[in-house]
């Protein structure tokens, strides 16, 4: 091994060593991102955000812990597949669709009844007979007049 922690290609199969250099600078950013929430404290973080954003927060958080315990169980040669992790990963899935659900609700269009009906009542509205005077062509008024007998 060199003096940088890196191993030398001598070491292992040229074949994997672009995919273990892709690996390595994978786990650089990883590094960085996760460096980066670390240094701004929780509390600070959270009182910036509205309950919806604090459980994206949370559950993003605990997937990613969750995913990088994934990729150390393969790293072992253990399967995560039949390990707990699964169902944990599974179970956040879960809370993540029921918190898109409710950010969708909150999205959607909502109904302004005061608006809807004024819209109605002026898209339905007809002339009285008596102003039938004020329609550039008489012959099209809906206004029917009654005959005397």
């Amino acid at each position: 091994m060199s003096d940088q922690g890196n191993i030398e290609e001598d070491e292992y199969p040229t074949e994997i060593h672009e995919f273990l250099s892709d690996f390595e600078c994978s786990l650089y950013t990883v590094d960085e991102m996760i460096n980066t929430m670390i240094s701004v404290s929780r509390g600070e973080l959270l009182c910036k955000l509205d309950p919806l954003e604090q459980a994206k927060l949370d559950l993003m958080s605990a997937y990613s812990l969750n995913s990088l315990f994934w990729i150390y169980l393969v790293t072992q040669g253990v399967n995560p597949k039949e390990h707990a992790v699964k169902q944990e990963l599974e179970r956040i899935r879960t809370y993540m669709n029921k918190i898109k659900e409710i950010g969708d609700k909150k999205k959607a269009a909502k109904l302004d009844k005061s608006a809807a009906s004024r819209f109605l009542r002026n898209a339905l509205w007809e002339p009285n007979c008596g102003e039938s005077k004020q329609l550039p062509d008489h012959s099209k008024s809906t206004c029917k007049i009654k005959k005397k007998k």
